[in-house]
């Protein structure tokens, strides 16, 4: 793999120099990073790089979405997304928008090598379950696995303090649809205020 070129996106400093030691500890070369959404779209465009790392959490466009833009571009390389939150959430996100595996940053950065190898041979890497029983499913968990693409940004937004107006700005939909999908995500994850909201994220590890 020591031809391999790299683009690291996250926000956490330590994260990314853990990140890059151990990529370059297998040969592959990290030619950027970037801490925010936007500049990595720039950066991937700009390097066309074998591999891309990106962590779930970022500001600006999520990591999910990230993946999501990169693939109706057209962008065919390896796509790891990284997390330290929900797991069963963020990497079922993940596998729908097209990223090629998911790890999660508590179980080890290690991870990241062994599903950057299973990609190139053709395969996904996600330990664990994405099609689990809806049974085996917790009550919060099936309320999260309800929601719409569309619906999760929303939720994102307003957990990062968004109001409906900024919201529509953002998707680029009418504030009467963002208040249509607001009304549907508090329904489906039953929460009557924004504080029930904040409590079911905190709670699911998915602020």
């Amino acid at each position: 793999m020591n031809t391999l070129t790299a683009v690291i996106i996250d926000d956490h400093p330590l994260a990314c120099v853990a990140i890059r030691a151990l990529l370059e500890s297998e040969g592959i070369k990290v030619v950027a990073e970037a801490g925010d959404g936007g500049d990595a779209l720039a950066l991937v465009t700009q390097h066309k790089p074998d591999v891309v790392i990106v962590d779930v959490d970022i500001p600006g466009i999520s990591g999910v979405e990230v993946v999501e833009m990169l693939r109706a571009q057209n962008f065919r390389s390896i796509i790891i997304v990284v997390s330290a939150k929900n797991q069963q959430f963020y990497g079922k996100r993940s596998a729908d928008v097209g990223a090629n595996g998911f790890i999660s940053k508590k179980e080890g950065m290690d991870n990241i090598i062994d599903a950057i190898r299973a990609a190139s041979k053709g395969y996904s890497y996600f330990p664990f379950d994405l099609n689990s029983h809806a049974g085996a499913l917790t009550s919060d968990e099936q309320k999260l696995q309800s929601l719409s693409s569309q619906e999760v940004k929303v939720m994102r937004a307003i957990l990062q303090g968004s109001d409906n107006n900024k919201i529509a700005s953002e998707m680029n939909i009418s504030v009467k649809t963002v208040s249509t999908y607001k009304s549907r995500l508090f329904e489906k994850l039953e929460c009557k205020t924004l504080l029930d909201l904040y409590t079911f994220a905190n709670r699911s590890k998915i602020g």
